[in-house]
């Protein structure tokens, strides 16, 4: 039985996951209070494995998120912060910009809400015609358009092996966690499926797609559950087809933006993703099935909800996973010059969706506290451009933990 013994501490602040946000945690903590003892346990043999290692690699500019929700405040922080980190470390990055473009008359109201939204978060937009939008892009058609300059592209791997090395904590990877014991008067203790016992005065929850598990193990009632959708992406065999980034007019109603084109820092192109669910937490193709994930996502009130409410969009989405027709026909949309030759089948991402008991999507961040424990319960994109700030946000609330201890 793991237990936490008085004044028997390995480590001011445990982190748990390391992703982009969990080692943006340890560094803004190291940074803020140098001396502070920091431990990072990660579960895979290195860095950024799962939802920042696997997406596109776009700095979001904060255009698409409510004013004044965490999200809109730290991307568009987040995105001006995270070039500037790309270039002070030497980390490959480009500012690009890119166009959201609209293809049917029904989405030109969704178009001119999103130039309204952009000016109230303070985002330089352009709007755009039919011969302007082929100014940026000559193979793209549209009704209209908007051009967002602050949208980038960067190496988010890179940024999250940076953040480790310039943090100062220790990384332990290959340390699974499989118990959590919180006692409230003395500290947090944690065993890893090899055996290692870690004992710290606060613990950080980062842990992605495993979050609600793991805010269960401390003892914290997460009050929501990660249902997992995997992102299916293609990469362009005719990158030249697509300068930048062209995304469509994204429904509001969704937390997904759509199939969209993005080149990316290496020069490919990738197109996507679509949403489905995924039959694991890391179930990165059809053929990855744990039993005991999905019992755990079916037997979630909220996926039934989800279910009823959006089986029409969820039943698009299946059959652009399962029909690379479907997939084409979406892309042609945006580009009319693709055909199915150019689309090459690419590595997908699973997103950790928090899903409320009703069926809600958590729409924005949600970090929540326990005693000496601090969850990171929803963190899907624009969580790797609005890292740092994340990062300093979660640090702050450790910290205060520690200083009213």
């Amino acid at each position: 039985m793991v237990q936490v013994r008085a004044g028997a501490y390995d480590c001011d602040v445990l982190v748990i996951g390391g992703g982009i946000v969990g080692l943006s945690t340890a560094y803004a903590i190291t940074r803020a209070a140098p001396g502070t003892r920091v431990i990072v346990l990660e579960k895979e043999p290195g860095p950024a494995r799962h939802q920042t290692g696997r997406n596109s690699g776009v700095i979001h500019s904060g255009i698409y998120y409510r004013p004044d929700s965490l999200k809109a405040r730290y991307a568009v922080r987040g995105a001006a912060e995270m070039v500037k980190f790309c270039a002070e470390y030497g980390i490959a990055h480009a500012v690009t910009g890119k166009l959201i473009v609209a293809t049917e008359r029904d989405e030109l109201p969704r178009l001119h809400a999103l130039v309204q939204r952009g000016r109230e978060n303070g985002i330089p937009v352009r709007e755009l015609g039919p011969a302007q939008i082929t100014e940026y892009e000559p193979q793209v058609r549209g009704l209209a358009a908007i051009h967002v300059g602050t949208t980038g592209v960067c190496d988010f791997v890179g940024v999250a092996g940076e953040l480790a090395r310039a943090s100062g904590a220790e990384i332990r990877y290959g340390a699974r966690v499989v118990r959590v014991d919180r006692r409230p008067e003395r500290g947090v203790a944690v065993l890893t499926a090899a055996g290692d016992v870690v004992r710290a005065r606060v613990l950080v929850n980062c842990a992605g797609l495993h979050c609600d598990e793991v805010a269960r193990l401390t003892g914290d009632d997460p009050e929501v559950r990660i249902v997992p959708f995997r992102g299916e992406y293609y990469e362009l065999a005719r990158p030249e087809l697509v300068r930048g980034l062209v995304y469509p007019v994204p429904d509001p109603a969704f937390p997904f933006l759509g199939v969209h084109l993005t080149r990316g820092i290496d020069g490919g192109v990738h197109i996507g993703p679509n949403a489905v669910p995924a039959l694991a937490r890391e179930g990165y193709d059809w053929g990855v099935v744990r039993p005991r994930e999905l019992a755990g996502t079916v037997a979630w009130p909220g996926s039934w909800a989800i279910a009823r409410r959006h089986w029409r969009y969820g039943a698009g989405e299946l059959r652009r996973s399962v029909s690379k027709g479907a997939f084409l026909e979406a892309v042609r949309r945006l580009l009319p010059a693709v055909e199915a030759g150019d689309l090459v089948r690419a590595p997908a991402g699973v997103r950790a969706q928090a899903v409320l008991r009703d069926g809600t999507l958590v729409d924005d961040f949600l970090i929540r506290e326990g005693a000496r424990a601090v969850h990171v319960l929803n963190a899907p994109s624009p969580a790797a451009t609005a890292s740092l700030p994340i990062g300093r946000e979660i640090g702050r609330r450790a910290l205060a933990m520690l200083g009213s201890l």
